[in-house]
């Protein structure tokens, strides 16, 4: 069978960042707490005209700049993974796909699986490309992050965005095989109308993140008949910098094999964007032969793995666009009421 694969990838993350110690001031908490509790440093934040459809446009075109030269027309399928869609009733796809000038003649959607709806968005790209239905599909994970104010979430919520082409000519990287695993979990939920996220802290971890990366995993290493020993870098949804960190170390992984991948640290947890934005860092160094093993998790909840195997043609093309790193390392600081305002905390009467 043709194998299908990774064609092009490519990443936003916005300017401004807000550390940490500048939210605990203004609570009175005690900046330690986050910094050492969640291992996190700074998150980014979102400009004035800055949004969910921006920031995947932006990814989008660095996603198709990083592919060479593939014909726009080309593209048939379209996903946009968010859960802070900019409208309740209107597609982001469709102001993504006019923005970037892919052709009408395609199908685009919106997804919505908190954390995770970017990967559940390559998975369907995969199965057109491989049905012969396109010939490319795009699916992009992205968010500007609600947290309320003085809430635990406000010091990890952030924004950015990743893109992935998927096809079967020329790839960068072959998508060697996927695997889900999907439960109902309360563990984070936001209801219709209300404007900020609620979590049940008991649920996040154990039976709600740990859970589901861990069998997810699993499931795809014992359908592939693979261990850790056969992954040269691991991917996982990064919440907060503990958790993939200690997720890797059930499952066998040494902390070499996961930390090129932890971005959390410096921008914070980019909810659909974050597992993508790892697995981006990653591509940004791996070396052809290199097999990266990536799992996303969505609260609610499910997670998605995949098994990945690095082309040669990456190093050439990964040039071709911003790199993961530039993303980080391009930044402005911002004081609480500056992210307020950019985050639209402040309501006028």
């Amino acid at each position: 069978m043709s194998k299908v694969g990774i064609v092009g990838y490519g990443v936003y993350i916005p300017r401004w960042r807000i550390k940490v110690e500048e939210i605990a001031q203004v609570w009175n908490l005690d900046p330690e707490d986050y910094k050492k509790g969640l291992l996190i440093e700074e998150k980014s934040v979102p400009s004035l005209d800055e949004d969910t459809a921006t920031i995947a446009v932006e990814a989008a075109k660095n996603a198709l700049r990083r592919t060479g030269n593939i014909k726009l027309q080309g593209i048939g399928a379209l996903y946009v993974g968010s859960e802070s869609h900019p409208y309740a009733v209107k597609p982001t796809a469709t102001i993504v796909a006019e923005a970037v000038g892919i052709t009408p003649s395609l199908t685009a959607a919106d997804m919505e699986f908190a954390c995770k709806a970017g990967t559940a968005g390559i998975q369907a790209c995969m199965g057109l490309v491989k049905a012969g239905y396109v010939k490319y599909g795009m699916s992009i994970g992205a968010d500007t992050a609600q947290s309320e104010p003085g809430d635990a979430l406000e010091f990890t919520a952030s924004a950015g965005g990743a893109a992935y082409i998927i096809g079967e000519d020329n790839i960068l990287a072959e998508i060697e095989d996927t695997y889900s695993f999907t439960q109902d979990v309360p563990d984070f939920w936001r209801r219709a109308g209300a404007r900020y996220p609620k979590h049940a802290g008991r649920f996040t971890g154990e039976p709600g993140y740990f859970e589901h990366v861990i069998k997810c995993t699993k499931g795809l290493m014992e359908k592939m008949g693979t261990t850790s020993q056969d992954y040269d870098y691991v991917v996982f949804h990064q919440p907060n910098g503990k958790f993939p960190l200690k997720a890797a170390k059930i499952l066998g992984f040494s902390n070499e094999k996961i930390l090129p991948s932890l971005v959390v640290k410096k921008i914070g947890n980019t909810y659909s964007a974050s597992s993508l934005l790892g697995l981006a860092a990653v591509l940004d160094i791996a070396n052809d032969g290199d097999r990266i093993l990536m799992t996303s998790y969505g609260s609610g909840a499910g997670s998605d793995s995949f098994s990945i195997k690095v082309k040669e043609e990456l190093e050439e093309k990964r040039l071709l666009a911003p790199s993961v790193e530039y993303y980080i390392n391009r930044k402005k600081y911002v004081d609480y009421a500056t992210y307020s305002r950019y985050e639209g905390k402040l309501e006028v009467y």
